[in-house]
């Protein structure tokens, strides 16, 4: 029996990386005590089974010490006014997974000779807030009056997606890492991030986070695609953004802009009127969460600087209950457990025409959508409209 020679601190790095305790590990394996100690080496099996438990690339234990790992697009996150300094493995591999969609499908344009998108990087943190608003609904098609008359949320969330996705943007929702159901992903860690790019420009949402909070954070991240700017996120319409956040400042302006005209705002805003009543007849008229409407309520000049900070933080802390509630009860997601939302329709219907047309193997499909066999392939390309060019490509 061949034992592999690990150093301890890799071990118990790993632990750490992936937020498991050390104690946990070794009632999953009988030997990790023995391990740690240095007394007892685990045999390549037991290494793999693992380097699989803590989420690790196995090739990180024959380092020679821990390596330094570093999110590989720019991160906006701040606890206070800190920045994060530990991305977990989940965040890591949900973005590497998302670069791998987005290099395809860059390829793939460029060999069916797709034109680039004018607006990637067409403004920049000085640009007018209200005026870059105004051209970000016009290019992805938001029709504001058709989202405040959706009956619910999701259906509002729904076009708004529909909408970036007709306007070539790569819109992918998911509450877990790929299509592994036993690695959820934290709102507390991160709500989403963008990959830049003037073919292949995407956007993913943490589909662990409401409804609403979902929406700000499409706007938000279609602001960091307008700036051109790549970027993982922990959005909020908050007003504690550290000074040097500018970027995030700017999009979180735009985000609010874009999803609640400060203009029409003030006209449908009644500042006599209680509080918390005004506030949720305002969320379910826009159609987004009540601490935007807060922070457009600060804006309109309808409450001071302390009244604004005061409801936001009681209304934060009321949201976190309600969405640990519905986490607890099995909630939160489910309506997305779909590969065609996971990894949006856009994609999915390129890597299904490449795949049928001969340009992609099955063998990269299955990776790239996350399934099994042809026939789910073909199940899939039923459910989105894609039957009749499929018999066609496969005859």
């Amino acid at each position: 029996m061949i034992r592999v020679q690990v150093k301890p601190e890799l071990l118990r790095w790993a632990c750490e990386r992936a937020g498991k305790p050390e104690s946990a590990l070794a009632e999953k394996f009988a030997g990790f005590t023995d391990w740690l100690a240095g007394e007892k080496a685990p045999t390549f099996k037991q290494l793999e089974d693992f380097a699989k438990a803590t989420h690790t690339p196995i090739g990180f234990f024959f380092l020679p010490e821990p390596p330094v790992e570093t999110i590989p697009i720019p991160d906006f996150r701040t606890v206070g006014s800190e920045r994060v300094q530990h991305p977990s493995p989940d965040l890591l591999d949900t973005i590497y997974l998302c670069q791998q969609r987005q290099d395809w499908y860059r390829q793939n344009a460029l060999i069916l000779g797709e034109p680039p998108l004018d607006f990637i990087g067409s403004a920049t943190v000085q640009s007018d807030v209200v005026a870059t608003a105004a051209r970000i609904r016009q290019a992805v098609g938001f029709d504001l009056d058709a989202r405040a008359e959706a009956t619910t949320f999701l259906d509002a969330l729904r076009m708004m997606i529909d909408a970036a996705d007709q306007a070539g943007i790569l819109v992918m929702i998911s509450g877990i890492v790929g299509h592994n159901s036993h690695r959820p992903l934290d709102t507390a860690e991160f709500r989403g991030f963008a990959l830049s790019d003037d073919r292949a420009p995407l956007i993913f949402i943490n589909g662990t986070d409401t409804k609403s909070g979902q929406m700000f954070t499409l706007a938000h991240e279609l602001a960091h695609l307008w700036l051109g700017e790549s970027g993982v996120s922990d959005v909020t319409p908050a007003s504690s953004l550290p000074q040097r956040a500018s970027v995030e400042r700017w999009c979180n302006a735009v985000a609010a802009e874009m999803l609640v005209p400060l203009d029409g705002f003030r006209q449908a805003y009644s500042r006599r009127a209680d509080l918390r009543s005004e506030m949720q007849r305002l969320s379910r008229q826009y159609k987004v969460s009540t601490l935007v409407i807060l922070r457009r309520m600060l804006d309109a000049g309808g409450l001071t600087r302390d009244a604004f900070q005061a409801a936001f933080d009681a209304e934060l802390k009321r949201l976190r209950a309600e969405l640990a509630k519905r986490k607890a009860a099995g909630g939160g997601g489910n309506y997305y457990a779909t590969t065609s939302v996971r990894v949006s329709e856009r994609f999915a219907k390129a890597v299904l025409a490449s795949t049928w047309e001969g340009r992609s193997t099955f063998t990269e499909a299955f990776r790239l959508l996350g399934c099994r066999n042809a026939k789910t392939l073909e199940s899939l390309g039923d459910r989105l409209g894609m039957s009749a060019y499929l018999r066609g490509g496969a005859v």
